[in-house]
């Protein structure tokens, strides 16, 4: 750890408030962040872990405009969602704020305004399209056609999504406006731009030459924009939602969301600490990481970084941006458009009392290096072969024998054998292999090495055998367990930054009151006498039900987005491209049993935002069904409507309520999920194929 910094300044990508979090985001942003930030802390430095909500741009204009309401209603359901999962799942932000905050406009409003003044910005005219119906300039995403590389029908101004190929809107085949249908006109605007090839120079020199030590993926990126060439790049668009362009004659012009949303992390920092912010980021013996993803490499350490440049006045720049690769889903690439993702709050909501099995799971196929996958059956092998089998397994069986044979204090080690001193050996080789790979960025490799402690403890356990010598060598098991018990208490520190929540729950169960790092490696951490508390399970077992009820919620959002796609007109609106579903049987399909059933009673789950507890008649049974339309449908809406079920998904336990079924619905391009009912009322468990 380098000794020359006093301050760990530690931002998060801001999450796009149009949407909520998702596993991608978790393991590429906020897992590392978070686990780096909680190690930091354990070593007593002096750390803020800052992040908010992303709340300006056209995707969050689009959302509002197809959900008939404000922007501002969107952030505001977005925002309270995302903070809420954030904190239920444990990332420790200092500060969680928005850029839609009274501070952050008067923040972004300021920082432009210097730079305006200073002269630090070009003005040029251009020509873009206008609706003259709808009287706005058209963002590209407002603007659709034909896309001239592959002739798909509703291609987007910025990109074709059924080809993937990069466009303008100029280069559409007959475009239209999204908002009014019409053919746009071009007409000629004004807008203030940022000369990045004017900090090209610099900017190769800062990173090229001077951070050779950032990852691969990080450098590699930054050299092939820098050796393209940087142009510039506008800071101002028409729109009439972000904040507003602070110069005379800008009237109907924002700050464009990519100048604005860095700010954020300087603006929070003032909310959080208004009268010390500054020497956080005007210090040189500040340290200064950015966690992000790499598709925001470029915004991270090539703009941002020249933005600072320009405004000067003593700004401190990364030290670091780790950013990771993605994430994707059961072999397909996660989208939030399509609904194919694993929700953050969903899975909260679900999956009760396992937020640390969805951190432990993220983190080991955290996306470092290249992109990974996250499939429901690895989830379910990690949790029941590691994370039970292995570190809870061990933790239990040593607590448990300790309060067989000696009543529940921690024996004294007598006459250590040779098997005794090799395992304690390995302690601070493990400790010291975790800290460097934590120090480098490299998370997936430090739980790595911190599950092959939780290894070395349930193999010496297995190896020693302290049940049978307890018949005949009573000192030999006090040694056995007061080892056992030191790794254990080794364990409750090495996994505190990655598992925050069980290690708590380690450390009641070892009466242990801290855990600081400084303590790892120990290998007398519990003195003889020390008194334990009664064993508890660290992690349970996830059955087969469970992981199947996940895996039909995943095809139920493909059947659904088919659905949708057929009955998308692609002259307003351009349906998302969907490759085909996996091929199955017949047999396979005709496995699910899917029939008319009636809502009988609906009230809400309580202590939860989105589950409804339906009781419902299938005309062969009255059963119950926990579902998360609660957003959508309110319990008085859903008595007597009938809908469709899958009736044989095996039962599960949602918030402790059995839910013997799933509904099927359908989601709209805007996000808003609508009931599959029949076309008219049928008798209750008509089947339908």
């Amino acid at each position: 750890m380098n000794s020359n910094f006093k301050r760990h300044l530690i931002t998060a990508a801001l999450p796009y408030a149009n949407g909520a979090v998702h596993i991608g985001h978790l393991a590429g942003v906020y897992i590392p962040a978070d686990i780096y930030a909680r190690y930091l802390r354990m070593r007593g430095e002096d750390v803020r872990f800052i992040c908010g909500s992303d709340e300006h741009g056209v995707p969050i204009t689009i959302k509002a405009k197809q959900n008939n309401c404000t922007p501002q209603e969107i952030v505001d359901k977005y925002h309270l969602i995302i903070k809420d999962s954030f904190e239920r799942l444990g990332i420790s932000f200092d500060i969680y704020s928005r850029t839609s905050s009274a501070i952050h406009h008067k923040t972004a409003s300021e920082f432009f305004k210097k730079l305006y003044t200073e002269g630090k910005f070009i003005e040029k005219e251009s020509e873009q399209y206008y609706d003259e119906q709808a009287k706005q300039f058209l963002a590209d995403r407002y603007i659709c056609g034909t896309c001239p590389k592959c002739l798909a029908e509703g291609a987007y101004g910025d990109q074709c999504e059924k080809c993937g190929s990069t466009l303008s809107p100029t280069e559409l085949i007959n475009p239209k406006s999204t908002l009014s249908g019409n053919i746009p006109v071009m007409k000629s605007t004004s807008h203030w731009y940022l000369p990045l090839d004017q900090y090209e120079p610099w900017l190769k020199e800062w990173i090229l030459e001077g951070h050779k030590e950032w990852k691969v993926n990080v450098y590699g990126q930054c050299k092939s924009w820098l050796d393209g060439g940087l142009q510039p790049r506008a800071v101002s668009r028409d729109l009439d939602w972000g904040v507003p362009v602070p110069v005379d004659g800008a009237a109907g012009k924002v700050l464009y969301v990519w100048f604005d949303a860095p700010i954020g992390y300087i603006s929070n920092t003032i909310e959080l600490m208004p009268n010390d912010w500054e020497s956080w980021w005007k210090s040189e013996d500040t340290k200064l990481v950015h966690f992000i993803g790499k598709d925001n490499i470029v915004f991270h350490c090539i703009v941002f970084p020249a933005m600072l440049k320009a405004y000067g006045d003593g700004y401190i720049l990364p030290e670091n941006v780790p950013a990771n690769e993605f994430l994707n889903l059961e072999g397909n690439k996660i989208s939030t458009s399509r609904n194919w993702a694993v929700w953050l709050h969903e899975y909260l909501d679900e999956f009760p009392g396992k937020e640390d099995v969805l951190r432990y799971v993220l983190c080991a196929n955290a996306p470092e290096t290249k992109d990974n996958d996250f499939t429901w059956k690895d989830f379910q092998t990690r949790n029941n072969s590691e994370l039970v089998g292995i570190f809870g397994n061990f933790v239990n069986r040593a607590v448990v024998l300790t309060h067989k044979y000696f009543e529940g204090e921690t024996p004294a080690a007598l006459n250590c054998l040779a098997i005794d001193d090799e395992v304690l050996a390995q302690i601070p080789i493990l400790k010291k292999s975790i800290e460097d790979n934590l120090e480098n960025y490299k998370f997936r490799e430090a739980l790595r090495e911190a599950m092959n402690l939780a290894r070395l403890g349930n193999k010496y356990l297995t190896d020693t055998e302290p049940w049978k010598v307890a018949k005949t060598d009573p000192e030999r098991v006090a040694t056995i367990l007061n080892i056992s018990l030191q790794i254990c208490a080794n364990l409750a520190i090495a996994f505190e930054p990655i598992l925050p929540h069980t290690t708590k729950k380690l450390r009641y169960i070892l009466n242990m009151k801290t855990s600081r790092w400084e303590e790892f490696g120990n290998i007398s951490i519990l003195h003889p006498g020390h008194k334990l508390n009664e064993a508890t399970l660290l992690f349970e077992k996830i059955e087969d039900s469970e992981i199947e009820f996940q895996i039909a919620k995943l095809q139920a959002t493909k059947s659904a987005n088919e659905v949708q796609q057929a009955d998308t007109s692609p002259s307003t609106t351009p349906p998302p491209a969907e490759p085909l579903k996996i091929e199955c049987t017949y047999d396979q399909f005709s496995q699910m049993d899917i029939r008319t059933a009636t809502v009988l009673e609906a009230e809400r789950v309580p202590k939860t935002d989105k589950l409804l507890k339906l009781t419902i008649d299938t005309g062969l049974d009255i059963r119950t069904i926990v579902s998360g339309i609660a957003e959508y449908y309110s319990p008085e809406v859903m008595v007597g409507k009938q809908i469709c079920i899958l009736a044989n998904l095996a039962p599960r336990k949602i918030k402790g309520i059995e839910s013997k079924g799933m509904i099927l619905m359908a989601k709209e391009e805007n996000g808003k999920m609508k009931i599959v009912s029949p076309e008219e009322r049928l008798e209750n468990g008509s089947t339908i194929s």
